[in-house]
C-alpha cells in the first residue's frame, strides 16, 4: 500500500466511548457517495509531498487524548450513514471534534478525488471530507461495510494516531477491502526506507486493536513521536497506549505476502485474524539528541540520551 495520497492511499480527547462508538459506526451502514469534485486539499506544497500521509489526527491535543488511545473503542453502535438522525445528534453534541474523525474515517476509506458531504440541520452547514486512500470501496460505493473493510479501516485509523499531536508523514502498505494491494513506487519505498509497525483489528466487532513493530530499534539518542510500537534496544515500545495492545514482533504474529520485500497479508491474536497495514517511516523523521533542536519526544537533562538531552533541551532548571 504506498503513501497516503498517492492516488488510492493515505491519511479523538474527549470522545466518550458512545461518542467514538457512533462516529465509527457510520462505516458500518454504507456511505453513498456525495459529491464528487475534489475537497480542499492539504496544505501540501509539492506533488511528493502529496503522496504522503499524515499521521497526526490533529494539531491541538486530538492524538493522545483522541482517535486516541483512549476512545478507539467500538461498543457496537450501528446507524444508517451519514444522513440519519443519530449521525446528526452525534455531530451536534461536539462539532469540532467530530469534524476531526470525520476527516480521517473518510481519508482511510474513500478514494481520492471524491468527497462525502454533511449538512448540519441545526446551522444548514454543509461539512465536506475529502476521501485519499480508498481503502474501503464497497462502503464508498454505498454498499455496507464488509468485515475486511472494517479491519482496514480500524488498522488505517491507530496507523494515524500520534500520542503527540505531531504530524509525520508515513507510508502505508498493504491492501484495501477488496484485497488489492495498494501501489507504491520504488521511490516511496526508498524515501521511506525505515520499517516501523504494523496495525490490525476490528473496531466495529469490538475485536480490540493491535499493533507490533518491525522497526530496527531506536538507539539512546534517537526518539520518535510514533512511540506506540517502536522498540529500542530492550525490545519494547517506547509508550504503551491503551487501548492499542503491542503484540512484539509483527514477523512473529503476522504472514507476510509471498513475493520479496511484501507486506504482511494476515495478523492472528487469539485465533483471530486481521487484515493489516503496515507503515514505513524516513529515517530523517527520527528525532536525534544533539541536532541542535529540543523536539516534543526530547527533554532536558545533563546526558546525550534523548530524555536528558542536554545539547538540544539545555539543562533542566
Amino acid at each position: 500500500m504506498g503513501n497516503v495520497e498517492n492516488g488510492r492511499r493515505r491519511g479523538v480527547g474527549g470522545l466518550s466511548r458512545w461518542a467514538w462508538g457512533l462516529a465509527l459506526a457510520v462505516m458500518g451502514a454504507g456511505c453513498a457517495p456525495g459529491a464528487r469534485e475534489p475537497g480542499p486539499a492539504d496544505p501540501l506544497a509539492t506533488q511528493e509531498q502529496a503522496a504522503l500521509s499524515y499521521n497526526s489526527l490533529s494539531y491541538n491535543g486530538l492524538s493522545f487524548n483522541g482517535l486516541s488511545f483512549n476512545g478507539l473503542s467500538f461498543n457496537g453502535l450501528s446507524f444508517n450513514g451519514l444522513s440519519s438522525i443519530d449521525f446528526a445528534s452525534w455531530y451536534g453534541a461536539d462539532p469540532a471534534l467530530a469534524e476531526e474523525v470525520m476527516r480521517y474515517i473518510v481519508r482511510c476509506a474513500v478514494p481520492e478525488g471524491q468527497t462525502r458531504t454533511f449538512t448540519d440541520p441545526q446551522t444548514n452547514t454543509v461539512h465536506t471530507w475529502t476521501g485519499l486512500l480508498g481503502l474501503a470501496p464497497g462502503w464508498a460505493g454505498g454498499a455496507p461495510a464488509t468485515v475486511a473493510e472494517q479491519q482496514i479501516v480500524s488498522a488505517c485509523l491507530a496507523a494515524h494516531s500520534n500520542p503527540f499531536g505531531v504530524s509525520v508523514p508515513i507510508s502505508v502498505l498493504g491492501r484495501d477491502g477488496l484485497g488489492e494491494e495498494i501501489p507504491a513506487s520504488d521511490g516511496e519505498l526508498a524515501s521511506f526506507a525505515r520499517p516501523e509497525s504494523c496495525f490490525f483489528g476490528n473496531l466495529f466487532q469490538g475485536q480490540g486493536l493491535y499493533a507490533g513493530s518491525q522497526n530496527p530499534p531506536l538507539d539512546a539518542t534517537q526518539s520518535t513521536t510514533r512511540a506506540c510500537a517502536v522498540v529500542d534496544g530492550s525490545g519494547m515500545p517506547r509508550m504503551t497506549c491503551a487501548p492499542l495492545v503491542y503484540v512484539g514482533s509483527c514477523s512473529d504474529v503476522c504472514t507476510q505476502g509471498e513475493a520479496a520485500g511484501a507486506a504482511f497479508v494476515s495478523c492472528t491474536v487469539g485465533g483471530v485474524s486481521f487484515q493489516p497495514l503496515t507503515t514505513r517511516v524516513r529515517a530523517a523523521d527520527l528525532a536525534v539528541c544533539g541536532d541542535g533542536i529540543c523536539q516534543v519526544t526530547e527533554s532536558c537533562g545533563a546526558s546525550d540520551t534523548y530524555d536528558a538531552c542536554a545539547a538540544d533541551c539545555g539543562a533542566c532548571p
